[in-house]
């Protein structure tokens, strides 16, 4: 069991927003009603994952745009924008904007490397640059440098009747701060560290040292910590697949372990050239969920969280997860909601 010293300090969910093709409107109107939802019950984050060419929200600043006028207290954040399909400049505009619409709300997450199915889409991404892009941590560098404020130009002043500046705008002071890096390999969890980031590590991590995936992921935690200039201090967020079913109707906890056991063969082995391992998803009451975390390797080491969501769920599934995690999961891990 964890030190009773270190509860649960910070509760989060995250979602892909799922919708319609023939009616894409109702289903991002149901997440900024699941991220009102989070902030009544008292989360303090909840976070968008990005899909590309899919029909899960692809533009998670947008959205997060949107909710920053339907909401007044809980953070948001992007878990994780890949800057491989992004300009970190333009992306820095972005992200600005969105956190002066927040009140300096905004935890932008990130990752690089090319976009998925790289061959696929280069064209469409990059047609002309395609070949000499830079998809390496330097990256993320860039981005981090222009959310600071460092110089975007060489020029600033006046020409004519425009005022320009030579840094990126509107400047957020503190979103560089606030920003985190999705990590799955202990390079990767190195590198945020040295780079005073913060770090996400979710329910996909590669077998490097082992195949025991909570051995892992503290592999990564640790990691991350002995190379953060802040140490045992450094934020690290955990995200895992938890579906608690205390209030759950008798189909939806039939649907639900339907859900993690069509998943849980993916889970036995690592997958793929990269090794990739999969935790499995945690079904259960709220103590029963209590218990195996608390029993978990690396949810020992953190006491920030940010729970997925399970992806193809009705709307009011997540509603009911929401309200079964926030008032007994969450309490259960000794968290306190938020008023």
């Amino acid at each position: 069991m964890p030190d009773a010293s270190r509860p649960l300090r910070k509760l989060g969910f995250l979602t892909i927003g799922l919708f319609d093709p023939a009616d894409p409107g109702a289903g991002h109107e149901s997440t900024l009603q699941v991220i009102e939802l989070g902030e009544r019950l008292g989360f303090d984050s909840a976070w968008l994952r990005h899909r590309h060419l899919q029909y899960g929200i692809s533009s998670p600043v947008a959205v997060l745009a949107a909710a920053s006028q339907r909401t007044s207290r809980i953070e948001l954040g992007t878990a994780v924008t890949p800057l491989g399909w992004e300009n970190p400049l333009r992306l820095a505009e972005d992200l600005a904007t969105v956190d002066v619409l927040l009140g300096g709300r905004l935890n932008p997450g990130i990752s690089v490397g090319p976009p998925m199915h790289w061959d696929r889409v280069r064209d469409a991404v990059y047609p002309d640059t395609a070949d000499v892009e830079d998809f390496t941590y330097r990256r993320v560098e860039r981005l981090l440098g222009f959310l600071r404020g460092e110089p975007a130009t060489t020029f600033a002043g006046t020409e004519g009747i425009e005022v320009f500046s030579d840094r990126v705008e509107p400047h957020s002071p503190g979103l560089a701060a606030r920003t985190w890096y999705g990590g799955a390999s202990l390079r990767s969890a190195q590198w945020a560290g040295e780079h005073e980031m913060n770090f996400l590590t979710s329910s996909v991590v590669k077998a490097e040292e082992s195949t025991d995936f909570e051995q892992v992921q503290l592999s990564h935690v640790r990691t991350f910590r002995a190379h953060h200039p802040a140490g045992e201090q450094a934020r690290v967020s955990q995200g895992l697949v938890v579906i608690p079913t205390d209030g759950a109707s008798a189909d939806q906890r039939a649907k639900y372990e339907q859900y993690a056991q069509s998943r849980l063969a993916r889970t036995a082995e690592p997958q793929g050239p990269a090794r990739m391992m999969f935790a499995p998803d945690i079904v259960g009451t709220s103590e029963q969920i209590a218990e195996r975390l608390h029993a978990h390797a690396a949810f020992r080491e953190v006491d920030e969280v940010a729970f997925a969501l399970p992806f193809s769920f009705a709307h009011d599934d997540y509603v009911q997860i929401l309200n079964d995690m926030a008032m007994h999961l969450g309490p259960a891990l000794g968290w306190s909601p938020t008023a």
